[in-house]
C-alpha cells in the first residue's frame, strides 16, 4: 500500500526558563517525546539554546489543510528538526485511565477509518468535537491553531500514526512473533495500533502509554474497542463498529487484558511499581521513533531496565538520523553500549527515502 503523507509543524517557544530545582532537573531528563520530520527534503538546523521542536512543512510558508483522509493523518517521517530556545515544560504526572463500564460510550461521536487494516478513530472529525479549548489539555485547538503536531511539553505527537509505526507492525507480522501468554506495552501507544495487534495475537495483557491523556481517551482507548469486532479472532475486519459489537460480551474480556497509562516515563514507572495494582514486567516492550533526541535516552533506559522481564525483548522502529538534534538509531546504541546493560541487533533495515531500522533490545546475559 502507498501512502502520501503532507503535514507541517511548529512550535511558539518562550525566551525565559524559570527555576524549576529538581522538578525541573526531572522534566528534562524524563519527558518522552516523538520526533516528527521528513525524509524527501533536506532538513533545517536553527541554533539556538537546547530545546527542540520538530517541524515538517508542505511547502516553505504554508501548512497544509486538514483532511478527513485517514492516510493523510498517517504521518510517515520524522527526520527533519527545527532548534528553537528552550521553552519550560508543564510536568506531566502519569495516571492510569479507567476503563468506562458502558463501552458504548467510548466510541460516541466517533468516526472510525481502516489503517493497515485497522479501525482507527478519524482524527479529523475527532479535532472538530475537541477544538475548543475546554478540554483537560487543550492539546487539539493549540496544535491546529500553531499548526503544529509537536508541542514541546504540551503536545507530544500522539494524534499522528507515524511511519515506522507500519514497518515495527509489518516486521512482527512477517516474523510471526509470538504474543501468546506475554505481557506487553506499546509505549508512546498513540493510536495504539501495535499493542491492537499484539492483542489479535493473543497477547496475555497489554498495556497502552501514551504522554498524552487527550490521546489515550480519544484515541487509544476508542481505537482498542472498535477492532474487537469479531472477538478477536484472526484480526480481519469483518465489519464496521456497530452497538451490538460494542455491547458484546466478549468486550469486558478483553478490556480485563488492557490498562492505559498517560504521563512522562519517570512517572509511568514509578506508577507502576509502586501501585496497588500487581504488575509483571513485560515480555515485550514496542515502541516507535521514541529516540529522537539523546536528551530522553537516560529516562528511556532507566524505564525499560526496571519494567523489561530479564528475559524479555523490545522492539524500537526508528530512522536513521533525526537531523538537527542528533538523535538515531547509531547514537543511541552507543548510548546503549556505554551504559553496559542492554544488548542490541538490528533485526531490519528498510531502505527507501530516509533509511529506517528496526531495533531488538535484550538484558545482556551475565557470564
Amino acid at each position: 500500500m502507498a501512502f502520501q503523507f503532507n503535514f507541517s509543524i511548529e512550535e511558539k517557544a518562550e525566551n525565559e526558563l524559570e527555576t524549576l530545582g529538581d522538578t525541573a532537573l526531572q522534566l528534562e531528563s524524563a519527558q518522552p517525546a516523538l520526533d516528527p520530520g521528513r525524509s524527501t527534503e533536506k532538513s533545517k538546523e536553527i541554533s539556538s539554546e537546547e530545546n527542540v521542536v520538530h517541524k515538517e512543512s508542505v511547502c516553505a510558508h504554508e501548512a497544509t489543510p486538514k483532511t478527513t483522509d485517514p492516510v493523510a493523518n498517517c504521518n510517515p517521517d520524522k527526520s527533519q528538526v527545527q532548534v528553537l530556545p528552550k521553552k519550560r515544560a508543564d510536568f506531566k504526572v502519569a495516571k492510569e485511565h479507567n476503563i468506562p463500564e458502558d463501552f458504548s460510550k467510548v466510541l460516541e461521536n466517533k468516526v472510525m477509518d481502516t489503517v493497515q487494516g485497522l479501525y482507527c478513530v478519524n482524527i479529523s472529525v475527532m479535532e472538530m468535537t475537541l477544538s475548543d479549548d475546554s478540554h483537560e489539555e487543550d492539546i487539539v485547538s493549540q496544535s491546529i491553531s500553531s499548526h503544529s503536531d509537536l508541542i514541546t511539553g504540551i503536545y507530544e505527537g500522539g494524534l499522528k500514526i507515524w511511519e515506522c509505526t507500519f514497518d515495527l507492525m509489518d516486521y512482527l507480522s512477517k516474523a510471526e512473533m509470538q504474543f501468546i501468554n506475554k505481557t506487553v506495552l506499546d509505549l508512546g501507544c498513540g493510536a495504539g495500533l501495535l499493542g491492537i495487534l499484539a492483542l489479535k495475537r493473543k497477547a496475555e495483557k497489554v498495556h497502552f502509554q501514551d504522554y498524552n491523556c487527550t490521546v489515550i481517551d480519544e484515541i487509544t482507548l476508542p481505537n482498542v474497542v472498535a477492532n474487537w469486532t469479531d472477538g478477536g479472532g484472526d484480526g480481519r475486519i469483518s465489519e464496521p463498529p456497530s452497538k451490538k459489537h460494542r455491547k458484546a460480551d466478549f468486550i469486558p474480556a478483553l478490556m480485563s487484558k488492557c490498562r492505559f497509562f498517560s504521563g512522562e516515563w519517570t512517572e509511568f514507572s514509578q506508577l507502576l511499581l509502586s501501585g496497588n495494582k500487581p504488575f509483571s514486567k513485560y515480555d515485550l516492550i514496542l515502541t516507535s521513533e521514541t529516540i529522537y533526541n539523546p536528551d530522553y535516552y537516560s529516562a528511556l533506559h532507566d524505564m525499560i531496565s526496571k519494567l523489561l522481564d530479564k528475559n524479555g525483548c523490545v522492539y524500537l522502529a526508528t530512522k536513521a538520523h533525526y537531523f538537527g538534534v542528533g538523535g538515531g538509531v547509531h547514537i543511541f546504541e552507543k548510548f546503549i553500549e556505554e551504559r553496559n546493560v542492554f544488548r542490541t541487533r538490528t533485526v531490519k533495515v528498510i531502505d527507501e527515502g530516509l533509511m529506517r531500522y528496526i531495533i531488538e533490545m535484550a538484558f545482556k546475559i551475565s557470564s
